[in-house]
């Protein structure tokens, strides 16, 4: 499959700019305490309804269609299903494999440090663990900007907003620990960089490979990337900051946008 050099640089830059969000978290985590945690709340949920509606009414269908144009109908809708579940599979071991205390996508080690001598290891570990979950997220979006870049801006769009937090999980123990304002914000930004790494490396890997068959298997597991975020890490994470019906407001309110926008550039 032809690849157009533009789609490329148009990829990478969208990838590159949903992993810097984590800059954000990382400002309001160095520059005092103030915060809204019921604007955190709902944009966490807006985040995943975007997420969990694009996943299911666009990427994994799109997957599924590649892969019965390549292999026939039950063929075809058996691949999609493996390649669905199988991002599921994936992502779910790295979550697993980063220990709860310094995973920045459990919410406890987003308000709640551990004791002071150790703020700077957990800071470190933390970001080391924010790279591990954002490489994937990063391939996902460049992938899906390649094939359809209506959708990767609403992905990439999703994943800036969950990464917010993840800014300020790396950028309040480093700042608590040092005292240095540079030092968490410069940590928490370079941490995000993991996600256009990860478009990077991924596609250097596979630019050999890629095919309608390719894109059918990394637009569904790309969707279960997407559903499994949203319901393991998002959603948790937007009811711990703030009220349970923010959290649904917020969802409901990424879904009818992201419903809206499809439909408008059909």
């Amino acid at each position: 499959m032809e690849i157009d050099t533009s789609n490329v640089v148009f990829a990478f830059l969208l990838t590159l700019g949903a992993g810097l969000s984590t800059t954000i978290g990382a400002a309001i985590g160095v520059l005092g305490k103030g915060r809204s945690v019921k604007t955190l709340s709902v944009g966490l949920g807006f985040s995943a309804g975007v997420m969990i509606y694009v996943s299911l009414m666009e990427l994994l269908p799109e997957g599924i269609a590649s892969l019965v144009d390549e292999y026939g109908e039950v063929t075809g809708n058996w691949a999609g299903l493996a390649a669905f579940f199988g991002g599921i599979l994936v992502i779910a071991v790295i979550d697993k494999l980063v220990p709860t205390a310094v995973n920045p996508h459990e919410p406890k080690s987003i308000d709640q440090p551990p004791k002071r001598h150790a703020l700077m290891r957990t800071g470190v570990l933390t970001a080391l663990a924010l790279a591990l979950h954002n490489f994937p997220e990063g391939f996902a979006t460049f992938i899906a900007a390649l094939q359809e870049p209506q959708i990767a801006i609403a992905v990439a769009v999703a994943i800036a907003i969950h990464n917010i937090p993840e800014g300020l999980a790396v950028s309040i123990p480093i700042y608590q620990a040092t005292g240095s304002r540079a030092k968490g914000f410069w940590l928490a930004a370079v941490s995000g960089l993991a996600e256009p790494a990860g478009a990077i490396i991924g596609y250097l890997i596979l630019m050999p490979f890629i095919s309608d068959t390719l894109f059918g298997v990394v637009f569904a597991a790309i969707a279960g990337i997407m559903v499994f975020i949203s319901l393991d890490e998002l959603l948790p994470a937007a009811h711990e900051f703030g009220e349970h019906h923010l959290t649904i407001y917020g969802l409901i309110a990424g879904m009818a946008v992201m419903a809206v926008s499809l439909v408008l550039f059909l």
